[in-house]
Protein backbone atom coordinates (compact mmCIF):
# COMPACT_ATOMS: atom_id res chain seq x y z
CA UNK A 1 0.00 0.00 0.00
CA UNK A 2 1.81 3.51 -1.12
CA UNK A 3 0.84 6.28 1.62
CA UNK A 4 2.11 9.55 1.11
CA UNK A 5 3.80 11.27 4.71
CA UNK A 6 4.72 14.80 5.29
CA UNK A 7 7.25 15.72 7.11
CA UNK A 8 7.35 19.19 8.54
CA UNK A 9 10.86 20.88 9.50
CA UNK A 10 11.82 24.70 9.80
CA UNK A 11 9.62 25.51 7.53
CA UNK A 12 10.08 23.18 4.70
CA UNK A 13 7.29 20.51 3.77
CA UNK A 14 9.00 17.37 2.50
CA UNK A 15 6.65 14.74 0.29
CA UNK A 16 7.84 11.07 0.68
CA UNK A 17 6.45 7.96 0.12
CA UNK A 18 6.38 5.16 2.46
CA UNK A 19 8.31 2.75 0.91
CA UNK A 20 11.17 5.48 0.55
CA UNK A 21 14.05 5.35 3.08
CA UNK A 22 14.69 8.31 5.44
CA UNK A 23 18.08 8.46 6.02
CA UNK A 24 19.67 9.64 9.73
CA UNK A 25 21.18 12.28 8.23
CA UNK A 26 18.18 13.89 6.81
CA UNK A 27 16.50 13.68 9.49
CA UNK A 28 19.29 15.26 11.55
CA UNK A 29 19.50 18.21 8.71
CA UNK A 30 15.54 19.01 9.29
CA UNK A 31 15.63 19.32 12.81
CA UNK A 32 16.08 23.31 13.94
CA UNK A 33 19.06 23.47 16.62
CA UNK A 34 18.42 25.73 19.88
CA UNK A 35 21.38 28.23 19.48
CA UNK A 36 21.55 31.65 22.36
CA UNK A 37 22.42 34.47 20.07
CA UNK A 38 25.16 35.53 22.11
CA UNK A 39 28.73 34.37 23.73
CA UNK A 40 27.33 32.13 26.05
CA UNK A 41 30.48 31.28 27.80
CA UNK A 42 31.17 34.92 28.86
CA UNK A 43 28.03 34.83 30.33
CA UNK A 44 28.41 31.99 32.21
CA UNK A 45 31.72 33.54 33.29
CA UNK A 46 30.12 36.25 34.91
CA UNK A 47 27.21 34.37 36.71
CA UNK A 48 30.42 32.37 38.54
CA UNK A 49 31.79 35.54 39.36
CA UNK A 50 28.26 36.97 40.66
CA UNK A 51 28.04 33.95 42.51
CA UNK A 52 31.55 33.69 43.74
CA UNK A 53 30.99 37.64 44.96
CA UNK A 54 27.95 37.27 47.05
CA UNK A 55 29.37 34.13 48.89
CA UNK A 56 32.75 36.53 49.50
CA UNK A 57 30.28 39.71 50.54
CA UNK A 58 28.29 37.70 53.09
CA UNK A 59 31.58 36.23 55.13
CA UNK A 60 33.75 39.45 54.43
CA UNK A 61 31.33 41.68 55.82
CA UNK A 62 29.26 39.74 58.52
CA UNK A 63 31.33 41.03 61.38
CA UNK A 64 31.76 44.64 59.81
CA UNK A 65 28.72 45.18 58.81
CA UNK A 66 27.42 44.00 62.58
CA UNK A 67 29.97 46.57 63.71
CA UNK A 68 28.95 49.42 61.60
CA UNK A 69 25.19 48.75 61.11
CA UNK A 70 23.85 46.66 64.17
CA UNK A 71 23.22 43.97 62.03
CA UNK A 72 25.31 41.13 60.30
CA UNK A 73 23.49 41.08 57.36
CA UNK A 74 23.07 44.55 55.91
CA UNK A 75 25.66 45.05 53.71
CA UNK A 76 25.06 41.54 52.43
CA UNK A 77 20.58 42.69 51.50
CA UNK A 78 22.36 46.30 50.36
CA UNK A 79 24.70 44.23 47.77
CA UNK A 80 21.39 41.94 46.42
CA UNK A 81 19.34 45.24 46.19
CA UNK A 82 21.87 46.46 43.95
CA UNK A 83 22.35 43.13 42.14
CA UNK A 84 19.16 43.28 41.37
CA UNK A 85 19.40 46.68 39.73
CA UNK A 86 22.35 46.07 38.28
CA UNK A 87 20.93 42.99 36.53
CA UNK A 88 17.75 44.91 35.63
CA UNK A 89 20.04 47.78 33.84
CA UNK A 90 21.97 44.49 32.46
CA UNK A 91 19.30 42.84 30.63
CA UNK A 92 18.06 46.43 29.34
CA UNK A 93 21.22 47.41 27.76
CA UNK A 94 21.94 43.87 26.44
CA UNK A 95 18.65 44.50 24.22
CA UNK A 96 19.38 48.28 23.62
CA UNK A 97 21.57 48.46 20.22
CA UNK A 98 24.86 49.78 21.04
CA UNK A 99 25.11 52.25 18.28
CA UNK A 100 22.37 54.59 20.13
CA UNK A 101 25.56 55.47 22.25
CA UNK A 102 26.48 58.08 19.74
CA UNK A 103 22.87 59.91 20.29
CA UNK A 104 23.66 60.08 24.20
CA UNK A 105 27.44 60.01 24.85
CA UNK A 106 27.75 63.75 25.48
CA UNK A 107 24.24 64.04 27.82
CA UNK A 108 26.13 61.10 29.72
CA UNK A 109 29.62 63.14 29.60
CA UNK A 110 27.46 66.32 31.03
CA UNK A 111 25.78 64.34 33.89
CA UNK A 112 29.39 62.54 34.60
CA UNK A 113 30.60 66.45 35.12
CA UNK A 114 27.75 67.59 37.15
CA UNK A 115 28.13 64.50 39.58
CA UNK A 116 31.31 64.83 39.87
CA UNK A 117 31.34 68.90 40.50
CA UNK A 118 28.76 68.27 42.93
CA UNK A 119 30.43 65.84 44.95
CA UNK A 120 32.95 68.27 45.45
CA UNK A 121 30.08 70.98 46.97
CA UNK A 122 28.42 68.34 49.14
CA UNK A 123 31.77 67.41 50.64
CA UNK A 124 30.50 63.94 52.01
CA UNK A 125 33.91 62.63 53.39
CA UNK A 126 34.19 58.63 53.71
CA UNK A 127 37.54 57.41 55.04
CA UNK A 128 39.29 60.49 54.47
CA UNK A 129 38.05 61.23 50.81
CA UNK A 130 35.07 63.00 48.79
CA UNK A 131 33.72 60.71 46.61
CA UNK A 132 30.20 59.99 47.02
CA UNK A 133 26.74 61.24 47.12
CA UNK A 134 23.28 60.51 49.05
CA UNK A 135 25.03 59.46 51.91
CA UNK A 136 27.56 57.09 50.24
CA UNK A 137 25.16 55.20 47.88
CA UNK A 138 26.27 56.68 44.86
CA UNK A 139 29.88 56.98 43.48
CA UNK A 140 30.62 59.42 40.35
CA UNK A 141 34.11 58.23 39.77
CA UNK A 142 32.82 54.48 38.99
CA UNK A 143 30.26 56.12 36.33
CA UNK A 144 32.81 58.29 34.99
CA UNK A 145 35.21 55.18 33.66
CA UNK A 146 32.12 53.11 31.90
CA UNK A 147 31.23 56.88 30.52
CA UNK A 148 35.17 57.82 29.91
CA UNK A 149 34.80 53.92 27.73
CA UNK A 150 31.54 54.69 25.70
CA UNK A 151 32.29 58.65 25.05
CA UNK A 152 35.88 57.77 23.74
CA UNK A 153 34.72 54.92 21.53
CA UNK A 154 31.89 57.42 19.98
CA UNK A 155 34.57 60.07 19.77
CA UNK A 156 37.15 57.96 18.46
CA UNK A 157 35.31 55.73 15.62
CA UNK A 158 33.74 59.54 14.08
CA UNK A 159 37.33 60.55 13.71
CA UNK A 160 39.41 57.34 12.98
CA UNK A 161 40.47 59.21 9.95
CA UNK A 162 41.95 62.58 11.48
CA UNK A 163 43.08 60.95 14.42
CA UNK A 164 46.92 61.28 12.67
CA UNK A 165 46.19 64.78 12.79
CA UNK A 166 47.48 66.79 15.93
CA UNK A 167 44.43 69.09 16.46
CA UNK A 168 41.72 66.65 15.96
CA UNK A 169 43.45 63.62 17.89
CA UNK A 170 46.03 64.23 20.55
CA UNK A 171 44.72 67.45 21.90
CA UNK A 172 41.06 66.86 22.14
CA UNK A 173 42.19 63.51 23.68
CA UNK A 174 44.02 65.29 25.90
CA UNK A 175 41.40 67.57 26.97
CA UNK A 176 38.38 65.25 27.36
CA UNK A 177 40.71 63.06 30.10
CA UNK A 178 42.30 66.23 31.88
CA UNK A 179 38.66 67.21 32.35
CA UNK A 180 37.62 63.86 34.24
CA UNK A 181 41.28 63.26 35.33
CA UNK A 182 41.16 66.44 37.11
CA UNK A 183 37.90 66.66 38.49
CA UNK A 184 38.30 62.93 39.93
CA UNK A 185 41.91 63.34 41.07
CA UNK A 186 40.97 66.28 43.49
CA UNK A 187 38.33 63.65 45.68
CA UNK A 188 41.24 61.91 45.34
CA UNK A 189 40.98 58.71 43.78
CA UNK A 190 44.35 57.89 42.58
CA UNK A 191 42.99 54.93 41.13
CA UNK A 192 40.46 55.68 39.12
CA UNK A 193 42.47 58.79 37.38
CA UNK A 194 45.06 55.90 36.27
CA UNK A 195 42.26 53.85 34.49
CA UNK A 196 40.51 56.84 33.16
CA UNK A 197 44.39 57.67 31.55
CA UNK A 198 45.45 53.99 30.68
CA UNK A 199 42.34 53.41 28.86
CA UNK A 200 42.28 56.33 26.94
CA UNK A 201 45.51 55.53 25.68
CA UNK A 202 44.40 52.50 24.83
CA UNK A 203 41.68 53.20 23.01
CA UNK A 204 43.52 55.66 20.96
CA UNK A 205 45.74 52.58 19.79
CA UNK A 206 43.05 50.52 19.22
CA UNK A 207 41.53 53.39 16.86
CA UNK A 208 44.87 53.25 14.77
CA UNK A 209 45.89 56.86 16.62
CA UNK A 210 49.83 57.58 15.70
CA UNK A 211 52.47 55.82 18.23
CA UNK A 212 54.67 59.34 18.26
CA UNK A 213 50.63 60.81 19.39
CA UNK A 214 50.63 57.86 22.20
CA UNK A 215 53.83 58.40 23.28
CA UNK A 216 53.58 62.00 24.22
CA UNK A 217 50.19 61.33 25.65
CA UNK A 218 51.91 58.69 27.97
CA UNK A 219 54.56 60.68 28.96
CA UNK A 220 52.83 63.79 29.87
CA UNK A 221 50.31 61.48 31.76
CA UNK A 222 53.28 59.75 33.37
CA UNK A 223 54.96 63.34 34.16
CA UNK A 224 52.08 64.73 35.66
CA UNK A 225 50.83 61.83 37.71
CA UNK A 226 54.25 61.90 39.21
CA UNK A 227 54.08 65.64 39.47
CA UNK A 228 50.84 64.23 41.62
CA UNK A 229 52.07 62.14 43.71
CA UNK A 230 54.81 64.48 44.67
CA UNK A 231 52.69 67.49 45.65
CA UNK A 232 49.44 64.94 47.11
CA UNK A 233 50.78 63.93 50.99
CA UNK A 234 48.69 60.52 50.57
CA UNK A 235 50.55 59.38 47.52
CA UNK A 236 53.71 60.08 47.81
CA UNK A 237 53.16 58.40 51.33
CA UNK A 238 51.75 55.09 49.35
CA UNK A 239 54.62 55.33 47.24
CA UNK A 240 57.14 55.31 50.12
CA UNK A 241 55.80 52.31 51.82
CA UNK A 242 55.12 50.18 48.26
CA UNK A 243 58.79 50.71 47.75
CA UNK A 244 59.68 49.96 51.76
CA UNK A 245 57.23 46.44 51.21
CA UNK A 246 59.12 45.68 48.00
CA UNK A 247 61.97 45.52 50.10
CA UNK A 248 60.82 44.15 53.01
CA UNK A 249 57.33 43.05 53.42
CA UNK A 250 56.87 43.64 57.30
CA UNK A 251 58.12 47.18 56.26
CA UNK A 252 55.10 48.08 54.04
CA UNK A 253 51.79 49.69 55.00
CA UNK A 254 49.61 48.35 57.61
CA UNK A 255 47.06 47.53 54.98
CA UNK A 256 48.89 45.51 52.44
CA UNK A 257 50.70 43.30 55.91
CA UNK A 258 47.21 42.19 57.14
CA UNK A 259 46.60 41.38 53.44
CA UNK A 260 49.40 39.35 53.58
CA UNK A 261 49.34 38.05 56.98
CA UNK A 262 45.92 36.64 55.98
CA UNK A 263 46.84 35.02 52.48
CA UNK A 264 49.71 33.13 54.83
CA UNK A 265 46.94 32.04 57.29
CA UNK A 266 45.26 30.76 53.98
CA UNK A 267 48.09 28.35 53.28
CA UNK A 268 46.65 26.07 49.81
CA UNK A 269 43.24 25.87 50.99
CA UNK A 270 42.71 28.15 53.17
CA UNK A 271 40.72 27.65 56.64
CA UNK A 272 37.38 27.39 55.25
CA UNK A 273 34.25 29.96 54.25
CA UNK A 274 33.49 31.99 57.22
CA UNK A 275 36.69 30.80 59.35
CA UNK A 276 39.32 33.74 58.73
CA UNK A 277 40.51 35.84 61.77
CA UNK A 278 42.10 38.68 59.81
CA UNK A 279 39.05 40.17 59.02
CA UNK A 280 38.05 40.17 62.51
CA UNK A 281 41.44 41.62 64.28
CA UNK A 282 41.51 44.85 62.23
CA UNK A 283 41.98 43.85 58.15
CA UNK A 284 40.66 47.32 56.51
CA UNK A 285 37.38 47.28 54.80
CA UNK A 286 37.24 43.36 54.17
CA UNK A 287 34.09 43.57 52.02
CA UNK A 288 35.58 46.11 49.55
CA UNK A 289 39.15 46.89 49.20
CA UNK A 290 40.47 43.90 51.12
CA UNK A 291 37.95 41.48 49.44
CA UNK A 292 40.86 39.70 47.62
CA UNK A 293 42.79 38.86 50.84
CA UNK A 294 39.73 37.24 52.62
CA UNK A 295 39.54 35.29 49.55
CA UNK A 296 43.42 34.25 49.85
CA UNK A 297 42.54 33.54 54.03
CA UNK A 298 39.46 30.95 53.61
CA UNK A 299 39.88 30.01 50.48
CA UNK A 300 43.70 29.66 49.80
CA UNK A 301 45.84 29.98 47.16
CA UNK A 302 43.92 27.64 45.06
CA UNK A 303 40.85 29.50 45.38
CA UNK A 304 42.90 32.97 44.59
CA UNK A 305 43.99 31.15 41.16
CA UNK A 306 40.58 30.24 40.66
CA UNK A 307 39.28 33.48 40.68
CA UNK A 308 42.56 35.08 38.75
CA UNK A 309 41.19 32.33 36.52
CA UNK A 310 37.88 33.51 35.85
CA UNK A 311 39.14 36.77 35.37
CA UNK A 312 41.35 35.71 32.61
CA UNK A 313 38.58 33.68 31.23
CA UNK A 314 36.50 37.09 31.40
CA UNK A 315 39.24 38.53 29.37
CA UNK A 316 39.95 36.06 26.13
CA UNK A 317 35.82 35.77 26.01
CA UNK A 318 35.54 39.66 26.04
CA UNK A 319 37.74 40.20 23.76
CA UNK A 320 36.12 37.27 21.26
CA UNK A 321 33.70 39.61 21.57
CA UNK A 322 35.66 42.18 20.40
CA UNK A 323 37.30 40.56 17.27
CA UNK A 324 33.63 39.59 16.15
CA UNK A 325 32.63 42.80 16.74
CA UNK A 326 30.15 44.14 13.65
CA UNK A 327 31.99 47.62 12.91
CA UNK A 328 34.53 49.64 14.85
CA UNK A 329 32.06 51.44 17.36
CA UNK A 330 31.18 48.37 18.68
CA UNK A 331 35.21 47.31 18.92
CA UNK A 332 35.82 50.16 20.63
CA UNK A 333 32.99 49.70 23.02
CA UNK A 334 33.79 46.10 23.78
CA UNK A 335 37.46 46.68 24.00
CA UNK A 336 37.30 49.64 26.22
CA UNK A 337 34.75 47.51 28.50
CA UNK A 338 37.00 44.68 28.68
CA UNK A 339 40.04 46.09 29.33
CA UNK A 340 38.41 48.47 32.45
CA UNK A 341 36.58 45.43 34.29
CA UNK A 342 40.22 43.36 33.55
CA UNK A 343 42.56 46.55 35.12
CA UNK A 344 40.66 46.98 37.96
CA UNK A 345 40.64 43.34 39.24
CA UNK A 346 44.37 43.11 37.60
CA UNK A 347 44.81 46.40 40.29
CA UNK A 348 42.78 45.48 43.15
CA UNK A 349 44.59 41.70 43.59
CA UNK A 350 47.85 43.16 43.27
CA UNK A 351 47.71 45.95 45.46
CA UNK A 352 46.73 43.32 48.02
CA UNK A 353 50.29 41.16 47.80
CA UNK A 354 52.19 44.70 47.22
CA UNK A 355 52.46 44.22 43.63
CA UNK A 356 51.05 48.00 43.17
CA UNK A 357 51.07 50.75 44.92
CA UNK A 358 48.23 50.96 47.60
CA UNK A 359 44.92 51.92 45.09
CA UNK A 360 41.41 51.75 46.82
CA UNK A 361 39.34 50.60 44.32
CA UNK A 362 37.37 47.70 44.81
CA UNK A 363 37.11 44.07 42.71
CA UNK A 364 34.96 44.29 40.42
CA UNK A 365 31.68 41.89 40.73
CA UNK A 366 33.45 40.81 43.96
CA UNK A 367 33.64 43.36 46.16
CA UNK A 368 30.13 45.09 47.85
CA UNK A 369 29.61 48.58 46.52
CA UNK A 370 26.61 49.54 44.66
CA UNK A 371 27.91 51.65 42.16
CA UNK A 372 30.97 49.64 41.08
CA UNK A 373 28.91 46.48 40.84
CA UNK A 374 25.91 48.52 38.83
CA UNK A 375 28.05 50.19 36.50
CA UNK A 376 30.23 46.65 35.78
CA UNK A 377 27.12 44.95 35.27
CA UNK A 378 25.91 47.93 33.10
CA UNK A 379 28.61 47.55 31.16
CA UNK A 380 28.73 43.69 30.59
CA UNK A 381 24.93 44.53 29.30
CA UNK A 382 26.25 46.45 26.65
CA UNK A 383 28.96 43.69 25.98
CA UNK A 384 26.06 41.23 25.56
CA UNK A 385 24.73 43.25 23.04
CA UNK A 386 27.51 43.92 21.08
CA UNK A 387 28.21 39.87 21.18
CA UNK A 388 24.09 39.74 20.00
CA UNK A 389 24.57 41.95 16.95
CA UNK A 390 27.74 40.37 15.94
CA UNK A 391 25.95 37.00 15.77
CA UNK A 392 22.63 38.14 14.71
CA UNK A 393 24.64 39.91 11.65
CA UNK A 394 26.55 36.22 11.18
CA UNK A 395 23.61 34.90 11.00
CA UNK A 396 21.76 36.79 8.24
CA UNK A 397 24.77 36.43 6.10
CA UNK A 398 24.60 32.75 6.53
CA UNK A 399 20.68 32.79 5.60
CA UNK A 400 21.63 35.43 2.68
CA UNK A 401 24.26 32.51 1.75
CA UNK A 402 21.84 29.20 2.00
CA UNK A 403 19.55 31.22 0.17
CA UNK A 404 21.72 31.95 -3.19
CA UNK A 405 22.69 28.29 -2.68
CA UNK A 406 19.25 27.25 -2.59
CA UNK A 407 18.45 29.52 -5.95
CA UNK A 408 21.29 28.14 -8.02
CA UNK A 409 20.68 24.54 -6.88
CA UNK A 410 16.67 25.02 -8.24
CA UNK A 411 18.15 26.44 -11.38
CA UNK A 412 20.25 24.16 -11.74
CA UNK A 413 17.37 21.22 -11.37
CA UNK A 414 14.88 23.25 -13.74
CA UNK A 415 17.79 23.37 -16.66
CA UNK A 416 18.36 19.78 -16.22
CA UNK A 417 14.22 18.41 -16.06
CA UNK A 418 14.25 20.60 -19.32
CA UNK A 419 17.01 19.48 -21.25
CA UNK A 420 15.35 15.79 -20.37
CA UNK A 421 12.13 17.25 -21.74
CA UNK A 422 13.50 17.91 -25.00
CA UNK A 423 15.50 14.63 -25.17
CA UNK A 424 12.39 12.76 -24.56
CA UNK A 425 10.13 14.66 -27.21
CA UNK A 426 13.42 14.38 -29.76
CA UNK A 427 13.08 10.76 -29.35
Amino acid sequence: MNGLITEVSTGDIVEQSVNEPVSRKKKGLNRQRVQLSFDVPFLLVVITLLIFGLVMVYSASYDYSNRFYGDPTTIFYRQLLWLVIGLSIAITLAFLDYHRWQQIAVVLMGITIIGLIAVLFLNEVRNGAVRTLFGGSIQPSELAKLVTVIYLAVWLSARREKLSDVSFGLIPLAIILGLLGGLVIIQPDFSAVATIFLLGGLMFFLAGGDLKQIGILMVIALVIGLGIVQLAPTGAARIELFIAGIQDPTQGSYHVRRSLEAIIKGGWFGVGIGEAETKLTGLPVPPTDSIFAVVGEEMGVIGSIVLVGLFALFLWRGFKIVRQAPDQLGMLLAAGLTLWISIEAFINMSVMVNLLPFAGNALPLISAGGSSLVVTLAAIGILINISRLSEKKKSEKGKLFNAVIDLRRRNRRQRVSGSRCVASRDR
